[in-house]
């Protein structure tokens, strides 16, 4: 039976979410790829494993996780919860998300409506064996429900007990602020955008989606920070067929040329100065942003999750740094 690490809480770093009570840590494991039923439920068992013995307390899933099959993931994370590490429930922060196509009919597909969250999370609940979880997002915005229908969807789950926070994900500065608006009237507890974002990926910069969830106490929860693995080196030298882009399992490569492997290649040479890997740098750039309160990484292996948070161990950056990665970018 697994019995996790006692030195755990050592050395990552947790931080209020937004203006909420809750910490979270500063790299959080996504479920996203390779806990499906298609990936080895051993590996999952140990990336989880070695997450949480490295501190990572925030596992983030969400209905339609895991390949080939829609809740799979969810289903496989139950099964390691059962196996060890429902013991610490309250020691971990367990997040999901509903909104994209989830099953067949008008009710299943993707949308915000009440019919389709609420439900969706209650097979959320019983595919990982759980009350509630402690962070229900919304996963992606629908223009097609009124974004009252959603919030007070969001705040029902969380009145009902099987949420503790809401949450939402792929809003933009605009989306954000209307609903969290209705939040404030409601007093729900929202407390967190889980936005994309990595130095290959700006836009809520360009937003000001940062700056509006930094006035206002939210936090962001940035998911693919590597941006599908680019600011690994990974690619530096060439395609490896059991990549992401060897696989076509990513609908980027063709993004992967020359000028961006020179970027690449540039960058990579500031990150051994600073005495880290490249994902490492790119993972300390995004917490470099005050706005940031925690890094969703993905994993194939338990040794990536180890780099990762390996992160933590130089976050600081130089002026001199900064315009460096500025310039290489802009090249």
């Amino acid at each position: 039976m697994y019995q996790a690490k006692e030195n755990r809480y050592e050395k990552m770093i947790y931080s209020h979410c937004g203006k909420s009570g809750l910490k979270l840590p500063a790299i959080s494991l996504g479920l996203w790829q390779n806990f499906g039923y298609g990936s080895v439920f051993a590996n999952a068992e140990e990336m989880c494993r070695t997450a949480f013995d490295l501190g990572i307390t925030h596992f983030d899933l969400a209905n339609n996780y895991g390949h080939p099959y829609n809740g799979s993931a969810e289903e496989n994370f139950g099964r390691i919860l059962d196996r060890g590490l429902r013991a610490y429930r309250d020691e971990l922060c367990i997040s999901t998300k509903a909104g994209y196509d989830m099953w067949e009919g008008p009710y299943g597909d993707r949308n915000g409506s009440r019919k389709y969250l609420i439900a969706s999370l209650d097979q959320s609940l019983k595919r990982m064996g759980l009350e509630y979880v402690d962070i229900f997002y919304h996963h992606v915005f629908d223009p097609n429900t009124p974004l009252e229908e959603t919030a007070l969807a969001l705040d029902h789950i969380v009145r009902q007990g099987k949420a503790l926070y809401v949450g939402i994900s792929n809003y933009n500065r605009e989306q954000t602020a209307e609903i969290s608006a209705i939040f404030d009237e409601l007093k729900t507890p929202f407390i967190v955008n889980q936005p994309s974002y990595s130095m290959l990926n700006r836009w809520i910069e360009d937003d000001r989606l940062d700056e509006w969830t930094k006035e206002n106490g939210v936090g962001i929860a940035v998911f693919s920070p590597l941006y599908q693995g680019f600011l690994t080196d990974r690619y530096l030298n060439g395609i490896a067929a059991d990549s992401r882009i060897g696989k076509g399992n990513t609908w980027i490569g063709e993004q992967l040329t020359d000028a961006m492997l020179a970027k690449l290649s540039k960058l990579n040479d500031l990150a051994q100065s600073r005495g880290q890997k490249l994902s490492q740098m790119a993972i300390a750039w995004i917490l470099h942003n005050p706005a940031v309160t925690t890094v969703l990484v993905g994993a194939s292996r338990p040794s990536q999750i180890e780099d990762n948070v390996g992160a933590i161990e130089n976050l600081s950056f130089t002026d001199e740094e900064i315009a460096l990665i500025n310039k290489i970018l802009a090249e």
